[in-house]
Parts: C-alpha cells; structure tokens; sequence
C-alpha cells in the first residue's frame, strides 16, 4: 500500500521545521504549510491528497476548527484523520474539536515519542480504513438481493474481511465498512476474549496487540465461541445486528469521545460509529449486543 501523506499546519516556522523533519525521518510522506488559508487551498485542490492532517488549534488567518468544519463537511474530505495539536486543553476546548471531528488529540508541548505515536495511531487507522474501503469497491450486484442473513467469525481477519462482503449489501459500501469493521473487531477482542479498554491501550503502546490476539484464540476457553451478525433488509432500512458471547461493558461511556480519552491511541470506534458511519446505533441489554442501522 501507498506510503502515508501527512500535511503538517503551523504558524510557527520553527515548530513547522522539527515536526516535518521527524514525520519525513520516520517514512511519512510529508508537507508542511504555515497558514490555515494555504491549508484549507492545498485540502480543496487535492481532496483525497492526505491521510493525516496534523492541525495547529490556533492560527491568526483561519484557526484549525474552522479548517475541520470544512473538512468533514465535504465527502472527499470527511475520511482523513485529524490530529489538533493545542495549548487548549481545557475539557470546553477539547469538546469542542471532537465535535467538529478531532478524534485525535495532542497539547503543547509535546514530545517527539507523543507526536509519533499519535500519527501512528492516526495512520494505523486511515491505512486500515483505506484498504477496507477499496474492498468495498468492488460491490456485486447479487447482494443487492440480500433480503436477510446470518454470518459468524472468531478472529479480526474474519471481521474484516465478512465487514467487507456484507457492507456491498448497502447503497453505501464505502461508509458502511468502516463502521461494521470497528463493531465487529469489538465483538472479538473486547468480547469474545475480554480484552479491556486499558488492557488494549497497553498492548499497542508495546506493540503486541495482534500477538496477544492469537494467544487469546489459541486459549482453549476461547475454541468455540464464536461472534454473529445478522443482516435485515426492511423498508427504508437496513440493519445489522451484532451479537458476542462476553459478559458485555458499560456502552454508554463510549457512545461520545471524552475528553479524557481523547489523547488515547484508539477507543474512537463506537462514537465514529454512532456519528458519522450509521444513521442509528443502540446497545442492547449488557453490551453484548450492538443494533446498527443505514437508512436507504
């Protein structure tokens, strides 16, 4: 797959300098502006031209909410990933970034460790919906024809690669990948194998998340459970109901990206999903059941 494009905006040469050095030193693909108006030119003259945008709060011709709005307000722009960088850290500020759609955050000063774990969460995220998405390209026909069904998978690649057959069955595929993807790796990891929201946070930061995974599935205890969806064509609708064999968590704090996770590596699923990817989200009884729902 094609190398990550990040564009990097700055006011301040100086910091402009040392952040486009340290993401081209790691193999990013990098560019760096030092105005939102130059930004926001560069973003409209080439909608799908970056993966991640590493944008600076606060700017004296165009600030960074200002640039988001536009982002997520347009279809070619809506999927980048978008890290606000900012000395504004009170929980108002933050609110406001992750509703505008700033699911990735970083505060001023920050270290070089910092800036490239979160570009890497950031990039991790983009490339893995990327190649979702020119899966879901390639729609047939024939589950168009798909009234109703039910599929069961055990590992994440089983997720993913049933999230991108059953999303051909939508008008949208590509919107409905991302979200049946997010849901479905939940039923696994969180459910299935009871792999918590910490638990995780530390099996990325030491990179051993996929080792982890496979021991967890080699477990004797695990051998047969199994994760379902099952897929309802209805008038006007189109729902997915997944369902895991965990003892389920407390959903209702993950509907919203807080504050205080907003500097986390990952834990953005559920609320993209509730905003952005379906039309209606709902946990049933202990959270071991997700209704999603695309409107047609």
């Amino acid at each position: 797959m094609d190398s990550i494009r990040v564009l990097v905006v700055e006011d301040e040469p100086i910091n402009l300098e040392a952040l486009v050095e340290n993401l081209r030193f790691e193999g990013y693909d990098t560019t760096g502006v030092s105005s939102g108006a130059e930004a926001w030119r560069l973003i409209s003259e080439h909608p799908d031209g970056f993966d991640v945008i590493l944008l600076d709060r606060v700017m004296p011709d165009m600030d960074g909410i200002e640039i988001l709005r536009r982002l997520k307000a347009k279809s070619a722009t809506m999927r980048a990933s978008v890290i606000m960088q900012t000395a504004l850290s009170s929980d108002t500020d933050i609110v406001e970034g992750l509703r505008a759609g700033a699911y990735y955050y970083l505060t001023k000063p920050f270290t070089s460790q910092a800036l490239l774990a979160i570009v890497a969460a950031a990039a991790r995220d983009r490339r893995g919906y990327r190649k979702l998405q020119l899966d879901a390209q390639q729609a047939t026909r024939a589950l168009a024809c798909l009234s109703s069904g039910q599929f069961t998978f055990q590992t994440p690649e089983q997720a993913w690669d049933l999230a991108t057959v059953i999303a051909k069955a939508t008008p949208n595929p590509e919107r409905a990948v991302g979200g049946l993807s997010e849901l479905m790796l939940n039923a696994v990891e969180h459910g299935n194998l009871g792999i918590t929201y910490a638990g995780k946070s530390l099996l990325l930061a030491e990179d051993r998340w996929r080792d982890e995974i496979a021991r967890l599935l080699a477990l004797p205890e695990h051998a047969a459970k199994r994760a379902t969806v099952f897929f309802e064509r209805l008038e006007g609708e189109i729902r997915f109901l997944i369902r895991d064999e965990g003892a389920g968590f407390e959903w209702r704090d993950y509907l919203e990206l807080s504050p205080e996770r907003a500097f986390h590596l990952h834990g953005r699923g559920i609320a993209m999903s509730r905003q952005v990817w379906f039309d209606r989200l709902e946990y049933q009884g202990c959270g071991n059941e997700v209704l999603a729902v695309i409107r047609t």
